[in-house]
């Protein structure tokens, strides 16, 4: 306190002692042309300078999307089961990478039929699960034995049939309200980053997982996030909470798309001619579907068989 007094004081003391006072009139004065002059010339810099300040964010837009569009390639199979096949490959390369830079695997699921899609997966001998970190993109707030939960349908397809420690999966904890439950589950992420399980993104701040496997619905919907909802548009939590879902059950948390589109490599599972007219809008950015908002920090890769393509 002393010292920041004395400081004040310094500086003040410093000032010279004959200023004006505030109803004193200055006794510099300009000829009116002048000022007007100086004035005109100012609002023109000034307009040329947002003229150009805009400029600049629409070339740094554009740059950007097309940065994403590079980083972005689509994968086209003859049937699921070719799919499902490069998909077990395709991960189990990044489980390699990452075990071996980091001593740490970050994978996120969501649910639907891209479970299914995971099969293969469970076939692969060169995996080391035990460094697996399993989280999930969104989930129902309903009990685990509860047909509605992602967790039971990861766990009878996926989980129960691969040794990953069971402290490295991430579920809910279903005997919360659902705001309630989004918060532990953002505070529980927060916690990994602290010790080192989970980076967070140099560039967005959020975490960073190192990938992300999404389903997307015949809505063009990801995670919990729908067409037209709100939460589409969420820029500063990393985990919310959803109380009117289109899709029932109408109570659930989700990842937002800060977080997902902060993940090192992000895969996007689609099958199915039902799903054909979102792939189509997502992927030629003719409708505003959520999985047309979906990119990656390094390299978004869309996996879809014949059918989901077959509007492309």
């Amino acid at each position: 306190m002393a010292s920041s007094c004395f400081l004040r004081s310094s500086l003040f003391s410093s000032l010279p002692t004959n200023l004006p006072s505030r109803s004193d009139p200055l006794s510099l004065s300009f000829p009116k042309n002048l000022t007007c002059s100086i004035a005109s010339k100012s609002i023109k810099r000034l307009a040329y300078s947002r003229r150009n300040l805009s400029e600049a964010r629409s070339m740094a837009t554009t740059a950007s999307e097309t940065f994403k569009e590079e980083k972005k390639r689509v994968e086209i199979f003859d049937t699921e089961e070719n799919l499902a096949v490069e998909l077990a490959k395709y991960t189990a390369d990044l489980s390699d990478k990452y075990c071996k830079e980091r001593g740490a695997f970050t994978v996120v699921v969501s649910g639907g039929s891209l479970i299914k899609s995971l099969r293969k997966l469970v076939e692969v001998d060169s995996i080391d699960w035990s460094k697996w970190h399993f989280f999930w993109v969104d989930e129902r707030v309903v009990p685990k034995h509860h047909e509605d939960s992602n967790y039971k349908l990861a766990y009878d397809a996926f989980l129960s049939k691969v040794p990953i420690p069971p402290g490295n999966v991430y579920a809910i904890n279903e005997s919360l309200s659902a705001e309630a439950a989004a918060d532990d589950y953002e505070t529980c992420l927060k916690h990994l980053v602290k010790t080192g399980v989970l980076r967070l993104s140099e560039s967005t701040g959020f975490p960073k997982f190192d990938l992300m496997l999404l389903g997307m619905g015949p809505d063009g919907h990801v995670a919990s996030l729908f067409p037209g909802h709100g939460l589409c548009g969420e820029r500063e939590r990393w985990v919310a909470s959803i109380a009117d879902s289109p899709k029932p059950p109408s109570e659930r948390i989700t990842f937002t798309f800060p977080v997902i589109n902060s993940s090192a490599h992000v895969g996007l599972v689609v099958c199915g001619s039902g799903k054909a007219e979102a792939v189509e809008a997502a992927l030629k950015k003719s409708g505003s579907v959520p999985a047309g908002c979906v990119s990656a920090e390094e390299e978004l890769v869309w996996f879809l068989d014949k059918p989901a393509c077959s509007k492309l």
